[in-house]
């Protein structure tokens, strides 16, 4: 596993789940690649957007209900493979 993540994972084993978690990342804006980090949530998630001063790039909130731990990070790896992508 990634460091970073494997990093991620401890933090998140202190806390209680189900919980709301926010994911944010930060993508290129084209229509297609942030069309694939939306597609990584469901109609329920409360997802915001914002376009970066320039509009080069979108930022994406997203708050989901998450089950567990390993819910979150397999979003994280999913959201990996979009290119151009940066997560927090």
């Amino acid at each position: 596993m990634d460091p970073v993540l494997e990093k991620l994972k401890i933090q998140l084993e202190l806390q209680e789940w189900p919980n709301v978690y926010m994911f944010k990342f930060i993508v290129p804006n084209d229509s297609e690649q942030v069309a694939q980090v939306t597609s990584l949530f469901n109609e329920s998630t409360d997802l915001v957007m914002h376009p970066s001063r320039t509009g080069k790039y979108i930022s994406v909130s997203a708050k989901e209900l998450m089950l567990d731990v390993d819910s979150i990070l397999d979003k994280y790896v999913k959201a990996a493979q979009i290119k151009g992508l940066i997560s927090f």
